[in-house]
């Protein structure tokens, strides 16, 4: 394993990313006001005069200390990636379907293949989120771990490499994983964090292997959503306990505490929540007595609800037959209780308590059982740990060979060793968010951690010196850019793990060149050293040299809203000339140093959440290749033609769901393709338009693609489509009606973005769980 270098984020975005109150401006000085018609010709002030620079990769210098005059961050946290999945995935008004991604995935399946093979091309050693980890008992330095929407994975190295043991065509999402005594591995589906945005893949049940990940079997509890926590009973392997949480979007179903006495055949729910959003987090056996954590949380087309009256911590004496809500100074049951943490050893437990609207409430140490609790004296450092999303953790971890000694997760990794009285915090060597903890009972001091970063192993008892894994292939990829001068350049942003590019690392792996979340990401095709990158929001960045060094020009763009991916792209004849989405399409031209707005709101105005204030935005942009005509879509459904850029604007159409994508053939600017997102229930709109006539009118080209939200398309050669979607890429050689699925040995995950050399029939596809995939086409 090799030594992590610092997670790489701006200094000021590193206080942001902790929850520090780093303010969400409004609108830029500077930036103009949003008219109807386009503002008057003026350069607007350039990025570069003044701005600060972010100089350094992870082998160059560091980050400019102070930040750029107009950081926009209306919502900050894994809340705002959960949101902008959310929304951009559901019709207005309407919650997730029930099964919705795996109904689509099974449509997709039953498409025949055409293509070649898919071939994973990194990154290997940048990670993704690990939500849970268990350790082999028969096989020493056997471990395995949990991706968040990147399946399961082995290590037999001690955690320094790993290689997938989780089936292609199952689900990616995961939620826990758990090895009983006789080494029968188990692993549940579906991430139980809601954030982050793999909360709308929900899981498919539980499912079992006896041969080390070869082969599974599902044992049920489908409706379960995701699966926070499998427990093995150490007496008897096949007395299994399982804390369902169930579906965050609709009610009943699979949700509370399960025990199987036949190694999953069959089950019986011992713990039955308060209400029908009530899901189980923790089931902890120890001894006679089992401990559960009850969690109320829900998301509803306009609301989050991450608390209520039915979370607790729960205990049985005699079987799981009766439970009591333990209470003696815990707090009691109310609307404003969040997610608990707990952790038991013994007569000794813990518990990590949030309220309902995200901030951290306390910690409480329990000596007889749970009886009577005590609350730990107050810590900045715990506190700030929670920021305002302490539903993004939920976990205690203590030593087994000292009681004193306890992991707690939070954006910093905490720490006590004297029981609660005082903490540390470990926020720099290690990624943050963290998810998952294991001692190795083997080995005496070694700990193995997974948090948003990937795997990380310590054997100083997690105090400290931890080192990273090496190989483990499961980035969570919003976008992908390559460039015809050089193949083994790609690069694209991935989720709480930066802009990333295959170039400028010491040790040939890729290279994180901009933190926070990496969202949109260039490079010039005539230039390779000319590349944009982006985090949440519309913060983007320029560089001449291949991303050493990063010129801020978002500030100079017109905007009120921008969207969580805000679209940048090259005028496909002169890349001098970019364009850049806000509720406004800016025009560059002079490689985005300076910007002139050129249309004004072209979406339907602000949404009406007065906490995500940033919908009402372009999502996509289109200019043509005769250098006049510019099309333009919206979250909001709307498309938008310009054809003397930006004199005046058509509408072509509106009422459509989120628009994911506008593709204008460079040839033919009449020629116009739209792609759509969101899962429906009967819905007849289509998720894919065609029009050969500029948009005045247009052809449902969905045909036989699943019902799934379509994130980008590719016109190529012949006619050809390649659709990305949430279920793979496929294909249409006919213009569109009739498609396969393209390519084989890519993982059932969802593909955010391709993008396509022709000079060399190559296809990258940027993946939310398992990193970039290649395939030559024809």
């Amino acid at each position: 394993m090799r030594r992590p270098t610092r997670r790489r984020l701006l200094p000021w975005l590193v206080a942001a990313v902790a929850g520090a109150a780093l303010t969400a401006a409004p609108p830029a000085a500077g930036a103009l006001p949003v008219t109807a018609a386009p503002p008057a010709a003026g350069a607007l002030p350039s990025a570069a005069d003044g701005a600060p620079r972010q100089t350094g990769s992870s082998s160059a210098a560091a980050a400019a200390d102070v930040p750029p005059e107009d950081v926009y961050r209306p919502v900050r946290g894994p809340s705002a990636p959960a949101e902008y999945r959310y929304v951009q995935k559901t019709l207005p008004g309407q919650a997730l379907p029930r099964h919705a991604y795996d109904r689509a995935a099974a449509e997709a399946a039953r498409l025949p293949a055409v293509g070649g093979r898919w071939k994973s091309v990194g990154p290997t050693n940048i990670g993704g989120r690990i939500v849970s980890l268990a350790l082999d008992p028969r096989r020493a330095d056997t471990l395995y771990a949990a991706a968040a929407s990147g399946g399961l994975w082995r290590s037999t190295d001690a955690g320094a490499t790993f290689r997938s043991v989780w089936p292609d065509d199952l689900t990616q999402a995961m939620g826990a994983v758990a090895v009983a005594p006789d080494g029968t591995l188990y692993a549940g589906t579906g991430e139980p964090n809601p954030g982050g945005g793999s909360i709308t893949y929900e899981g498919t049940g539980l499912y079992r292997s006896t041969d080390g990940g070869a082969h599974w079997t599902r044992l049920g509890l489908r409706d379960s959503g995701a699966i926070s926590a499998i427990t093995v009973d150490p007496a008897d392997p096949r007395r299994l306990y399982v804390a369902a949480a169930g579906s965050l979007y609709n009610a009943g179903g699979d949700r509370g505490v399960y025990r199987s006495e036949d190694g999953g055949a069959t089950w019986q729910r011992i713990l039955e929540g308060e209400n029908a959003f009530t899901g189980a987090t923790e089931i902890v056996v120890d001894g006679d007595r089992l401990y559960a954590v009850l969690w109320d949380h829900r998301r509803t087309p306009s609301l989050r609800t991450y608390g209520g009256v039915g979370s607790g911590v729960f205990r049985s004496t005699d079987d799981g037959r009766t439970w009591q809500r333990l209470g003696g100074g815990l707090p009691a049951r109310s609307a404003d209780v969040g997610r608990i943490g707990l952790a038991v050893a013994g007569d000794r437990l813990y518990a990590l308590v949030n309220r309902t609207d995200g901030p951290f409430e306390g910690f409480y140490s329990s000596a007889d059982g749970g009886d009577t609790w005590a609350r730990t004296p107050d810590d900045p450092r715990l506190t700030a740990s929670q920021s305002s999303f302490g539903w993004w953790f939920g976990k205690v971890w203590i030593d087994p060979v000292d009681t004193d000694h306890v992991h707690v997760a939070g954006v910093a990794l905490l720490t006590t060793k004297d029981a609660g009285r005082t903490w540390s915090a470990d926020a720099t060597s290690i990624h943050v968010d963290h998810h998952a903890l294991v001692w190795d009972p083997r080995r005496p001091g070694r700990v193995y951690l997974g948090n948003d970063g990937g795997v990380y192993r310590s054997d100083a008892r997690g105090d400290g010196g931890w080192v990273a894994s090496r190989h483990q292939p499961y980035t969570q990829l919003y976008s992908a850019a390559i460039t015809p001068q050089d193949p083994t350049r790609i690069s694209g942003g991935s989720q709480d793990n930066g802009s990333l590019r295959s170039w400028g690392s010491p040790d040939g792996g890729f290279d994180e060149y901009l933190g926070g979340d990496g969202e949109e990401n260039l490079i010039n095709p005539r230039d390779k050293d000319n590349v944009i990158a982006c985090y949440q929001y519309g913060n983007c960045f320029r560089s001449t040299d291949g991303g050493d060094t990063l010129t801020y020009f978002a500030d100079a763009t017109t905007y009120q809203r921008r969207n969580w991916f805000t679209p940048v792209v090259f005028d496909p004849r002169d890349p001098e000339i970019l364009y850049y989405g806000s509720e406004v399409v800016n025009r560059s031209t002079d490689g985005g140093a300076t910007w002139q707005a050129i249309s004004g709101d072209l979406s339907g105005g602000p949404g009406d959440d007065p906490v995500y204030t940033n919908y009402g935005t372009i999502t996509s942009l289109a200019p043509a290749g005769d250098g006049r005509t510019v099309y333009a879509g919206t979250d909001d459904g709307r498309v938008w033609v310009t054809r003397d850029l930006g004199g005046t604007w058509t509408k072509l159409a509106e009422g459509r769901p989120w628009v994911t994508r506008v593709v204008v053939d460079e040839k033919d600017p009449d020629r116009v393709w739209t792609t759509h997102s969101a899962y429906r229930s009967g819905s007849p709109l289509a998720h894919v338009y065609g029009s050969t006539d500029g948009g005045r009118t247009w052809r449902d080209l969905s045909g036989n693609l699943p019902e799934a939200p379509v994130n980008d398309l590719v016109a190529a050669r012949a006619g050809i489509l390649y659709a990305a979607t949430d279920q793979g890429v496929f294909t249409s050689f006919t213009g569109g009606g009739h498609w396969f699925r393209l390519g084989r040995g890519m993982p059932r995950v969802p593909v955010d973005d391709i993008e396509y050399d022709p000079s060399r029939n190559r296809l990258v596809a940027a993946t939310f769980g398992r990193g970039f995939y290649e395939l030559r086409t024809w």
